[in-house]
């Protein structure tokens, strides 16, 4: 492997991907981002678990290969985990583990039917890992990657199982690079459990894989990774203080240098209102129309007020505490009393459920709320929506408010993370200037986002200057390309680390 062709050859580990299997955005990211790196020439491909919806929706599948050498994690398995690659929706090669007694299951991909983790996340995620490195090593003959793209603390195994590699026999198969969408959830289990992960005794340790007295997935991707990216540049920042950084910021500061922040994307052949077939109208900067209609359509279908002059604010979200909901809660009557209208996708919390319920139950013509995931109607909100709320506490990157952006749905946004990094407040002097796409309030707290309501109204009557903002958030690059090429300048740093390989790796994993 040359040291271009190492920095070409890049596998993307992780557990979800759009559209087979969604539970959040990180499953838009995996899908999006290496279609978007093959573009650039990069042989960009995916290894995921078998669950039952991805073998499923996979073409072209063909079986690579039986995994033999079972890992100590498996125990004494009934049947061999086998590999399989097959192509995604998009055409992007992809990789999967088919092993029944791990992945083929009711639930989710992290919790069973009664919403509990399964109690074996660790062998399950693990074996994903551990896999992703025998790939390095030459399990698939006719392909190898030179670097391993971990995704969140699914994927935060496959640093450390190359650095036991490295560490064993002195060979380094691939360089890995550890991408973390939200900090704030770290694949934390007991430390009894290490023993069963086959890593070196050593690894066990605060400079590994232990996490105040337990074994941390994500802290081990971020230790042994060689170069660690966040999914926008002021996160990688907010990390590294105690407030956001989730008890890894002082790991992350030691390792400032390695940190990138690189913005997330918005795949545009699924997400634009010029061409997307989940809206009534299409529309598009020079020509508005097509967005009233979607407006009405929504507002006739759901019951609401059929009111064009009626400000139509949305969420689209998760129902956590993370959000920020609860300043929403706290500010939905002064809202509605102002003549605004809601609608509501998501799930989440039960006290939050329960109360946004309640209150779309008392309000039938004004707040609509749909509990649950509905891709087809996420579109067709942010079609018809002039604002969507993003309150969040913190936030990575969000993908939410890069949506509305493309829809001329102005962001009304806390000035945290990605958010920061997206959305210009329509503030004078963005507003002559130009540059306005959205509203901004800074301090988190149910004032701070009242005002921001209010500020939402009154920009909302001024028609023209509303029009102006709309224009100028559509205008606005939230593609793939950036970070795609962001990505790829990193690869290519770290192919200058890999030795051209022997003829015959040392098989320390098998």
């Amino acid at each position: 492997m040359s040291d271009s062709k190492a920095g070409r050859n890049v596998l993307h580990v992780c557990s979800e991907v759009f559209p087979l299997l969604k539970t959040g955005g990180l499953a838009d990211v995996t899908a999006a981002l290496p279609q978007a790196q093959r573009a650039l020439g990069v042989d960009a491909r995916l290894l995921l678990p078998g669950f039952p919806v991805i073998l499923a929706g996979l073409t072209q599948l063909e079986k690579i290969t039986a995994i033999e050498a079972a890992p100590p994690f498996l125990g004494a398995p009934t049947c061999s985990p086998g590999l399989w690659l097959g192509q995604l929706p998009n055409g992007t090669p992809c990789y999967v583990i088919d092993y029944p007694p791990f992945y083929q299951r009711e639930g989710n991909p992290y919790t069973d039917t009664k919403h509990q983790p399964y109690i074996d996340n660790h062998a399950r995620f693990a074996l994903l890992a551990w896999v992703a490195v025998r790939l390095a090593d030459g399990l698939d003959a006719r392909w190898q990657p030179g670097v391993l793209h971990c995704h969140d603390w699914h994927a935060g195994l496959a640093p450390a199982y190359l650095r036991a590699v490295e560490y064993g026999s002195g060979r380094k198969l691939a360089a890995s690079v550890m991408t973390v969408h939200n900090l704030a959830y770290q694949g934390i289990f007991s430390r009894s459990l290490f023993a069963q992960l086959g890593l070196p005794p050593q690894f066990d340790d605060m400079e590994g894989v232990e996490f105040y007295n337990q074994v941390s997935y994500l802290k081990a991707g971020l230790f042994f990774a060689d170069k660690i990216c966040t999914v926008s540049p002021t996160y990688a920042r907010e990390i590294l203080q105690p407030e956001q950084g989730c008890g890894l910021d002082g790991l992350l500061c030691l390792r400032q240098q390695d940190v990138n922040g690189i913005l997330n994307g918005v795949d545009a052949a699924i997400w634009h209102p010029q061409h997307d077939p989940a809206i009534p109208a299409k529309y598009d900067a020079a020509n508005m129309t097509g967005k009233a209609i979607c407006k009405a359509q929504l507002q006739q279908e759901y019951g609401l007020a059929q009111r064009p002059d009626a400000p139509l604010f949305a969420v689209v979200s998760r129902l956590t505490e993370q959000k920020g909901l609860h300043l929403l809660l706290q500010g939905l009557d002064a809202l509605l009393r102002q003549g605004g209208q809601l609608v509501m996708l998501g799930s989440g919390e039960p006290d939050l459920e329960h109360a946004f319920a309640s209150a779309a139950a008392a309000n039938p013509h004004a707040f609509t709320l749909k509990l649950g995931f509905d891709e087809n109607f996420a579109h067709q909100v942010m079609a018809a929506a002039d604002f969507i709320l993003v309150p969040s506490r913190f936030e990575p990157c969000g993908l939410t408010q890069l949506y509305g952006l493309q829809y001329g749905t102005l962001p009304l946004v806390h000035r945290v993370g990605g958010l920061a990094d997206t959305v210009n407040d329509c503030s004078l002097e963005n507003l002559d200037a130009d540059c306005a796409t959205g509203v901004v309030f800074s301090h988190f707290d149910a004032a701070a986002f009242d005002a921001a309501v209010r500020r939402a109204f009154a920009l909302y009557r001024r028609r023209p200057d509303f029009l102006q903002v709309q224009q100028c958030a559509m205008r606005q690059q939230v593609g793939w390309h950036a970070a795609a090429s962001a990505y790829f300048d990193i690869y290519q740093q770290l192919a200058t680390t890999l030795p051209p390989p022997a003829a015959q790796r040392d098989r320390s994993l098998t």
